[in-house]
């Protein structure tokens, strides 16, 4: 996901070797989807899983069904300047504390616990 420019020389290697060896990630590379995530070019999003459809590999073609399933949502995610990353964050943290107390305790010390985190 990094520009052209800001590889290293090894880096690059490695990348080219990728590509020699899988065909599939290659032509993936080659697609704009980048550029759409980079630019926040959302409106452009239609365009590139028709695309997809005609000519990608199977898991491409996979993930590009996938965000159709969402369009709005995922046009919106890459138009946009808001994000709920940092809430998804706060969730995520107190699901992994819930889940390391799963039948030991109570909701109290749960909640103390995510009480003193914060």
């Amino acid at each position: 996901m990094l520009p052209r420019g800001a590889l290293k020389r090894e880096e690059e290697d490695e990348l080219l070797a990728i590509r020699l060896a899988c065909p599939d990630i290659a032509e993936a590379c080659a697609r704009t989807f980048h550029d759409l995530l980079q630019h926040r070019r959302g409106h452009q999003l239609l365009a590139w899983v028709r695309e997809a459809e005609r000519d990608a590999p199977p898991s491409i073609l996979a993930f590009a069904q996938g965000l159709c399933l969402d369009l709005g949502a995922v046009t919106a995610g890459l138009t946009l300047p808001w994000s709920s990353g940092i809430v998804e964050g706060h969730v995520n943290c107190i699901k992994t504390i819930k889940r390391q107390m799963y039948g030991r305790a109570s909701f109290r010390l749960l909640r103390t616990r995510i009480l003193l985190r914060s």
